[in-house]
């Protein structure tokens, strides 16, 4: 098994700016600095342009940066060339050679190396049917990508990178091409593999619910920049800023206008909550579609649109004049359902909600930082 630290260190990279009207340069990475512990897998996750497949680049040393370190280990790769840096490396598209079979797609990376590295013709084979058999295609071995679907093509593509037994493994947006099943199914082989090698990993994606679901530690970016770094459930818990709290959670983060004021939490001059030790000020309040609680003497009224069936999840949908979105969305129990059901409430009807202390988040109105507001915590 291959354990590899990865560092970034203060990574910037700067392009020239397109069109006759641009000025300057245009920052796709701003000052990353990161250590991806030996044998994790790592998922950089934002929206589109905000600089994670830039950064993977810049591991792979498919682009050089304009300042900063990259450490594989103790070794600094800054200056060293993609075939040198023992990476393994997947594209959305697959990248695979039509013309040659599965088996030879696989071997290509083993018939190219030299010297002390070069391995025997049986070497190879074992190699590329080890491989294959990792990534349960083994039995494939002859046929061609156009004959394979689109979850198969993608499996190749892994075992094409892991042949070698790279130092680092890295994937750009690999389950992109995929439906969903697929892409559930993928996913978890990504992370059955990672394991069974101990290969560090990083992972480069948009979807948050798929970063969450199998990474050891998520990177979230925003243009360029880092926001926040952390286990998943924990960045989940306790988002460091209104951008973070809304990108991650499916359903969204429901988000109000609101104000502390005497240590108690307003919505619409509402007091929703007490003990609020934080200074009077003006405020967002992030409430997760779990934060609410369905009671007759709830303090925070909205209007009942629908009631919506996700699977095993029941959402009472409803609006309120100071969400910042047209729809807010609580989670709610089996019983919770059932009574709304019983009531028979029209649309429009009032709903009325108590709130979870800890699925509530304030955020600074200019900032958009995070406002700590527990016991002993002010800000």
């Amino acid at each position: 098994m291959i354990d590899m630290e990865v560092v970034l260190e203060n990574l910037t990279k700067k392009f020239p700016a397109r069109g006759r009207k641009s000025q300057g340069e245009v920052t796709a990475v701003n000052n990353f600095t990161f250590k991806a512990p030996d044998g994790k897998l790592i998922g950089l996750l934002g929206p589109s342009g905000c600089g994670k497949s830039t950064t993977l680049h810049l591991i792979s040393g498919l682009l050089k940066p304009t300042s900063g370190r990259v450490f594989f280990g103790s070794d600094d790769v800054t200056s060293l060339a993609p075939e040198h840096r023992g990476i393994g490396l997947v594209f959305q598209n697959y990248a695979l050679y039509p013309h040659l079979t599965v088996r030879q797609n696989i071997l290509f990376p083993l018939q190219n190396l030299k010297g002390k590295d070069k391995l025997s013709r049986p070497q190879m084979e074992k190699a590329a049917q080890e491989a294959a058999q990792l990534v349960q295609i083994d039995g494939l071995m002859d046929r061609k990508p156009g004959e394979l679907s689109g979850g198969q093509q993608q499996r190749v593509a892994i075992a094409r990178a892991l042949v070698k037994m790279p130092k680092v493994l890295l994937l750009d947006e690999p389950l992109s091409n995929l439906d969903a099943r697929l892409r559930l199914q993928t996913r978890e082989e990504i992370r059955r593999i990672q394991r069974q090698t101990g290969i560090t990993t990083i992972f480069v994606t948009h979807d948050q619910e798929e970063a969450m679901s199998i990474s050891d530690l998520i990177v979230v970016m925003k243009d360029g920049i880092v926001q926040q770094t952390g286990r998943p459930q924990e960045v989940y818990d306790s988002p460091v800023n209104l951008f973070v709290a809304r990108f991650l959670g499916t359903p969204p983060i429901n988000v109000f206008n609101g104000r502390v004021e005497n240590s108690k939490l307003y919505i619409d001059n509402t007091e929703v909550m007490g003990e609020v030790m934080a200074k009077d000020q003006e405020v967002y309040v992030g409430i997760r579609p779990e934060g609410f609680l369905l009671e007759e003497e709830g303090p925070l009224g909205c209007q009942l649109r629908s009631v919506e069936t996700m699977g095993r999840d029941e959402s009472v949908v409803a609006t309120h004049k100071e969400a910042l979105s047209p729809a807010i969305r609580a989670i709610i129990g089996v019983k919770e359902e059932l009574s709304l059901k019983e009531k028979q409430l029209q649309e429009g009807a009032e709903v009325r909600f108590s709130l979870i202390p800890r699925k509530v988040f304030l955020f600074n109105k200019e900032t958009e930082e995070r406002i700590y507001f527990q016991k002993g915590r002010t800000s």
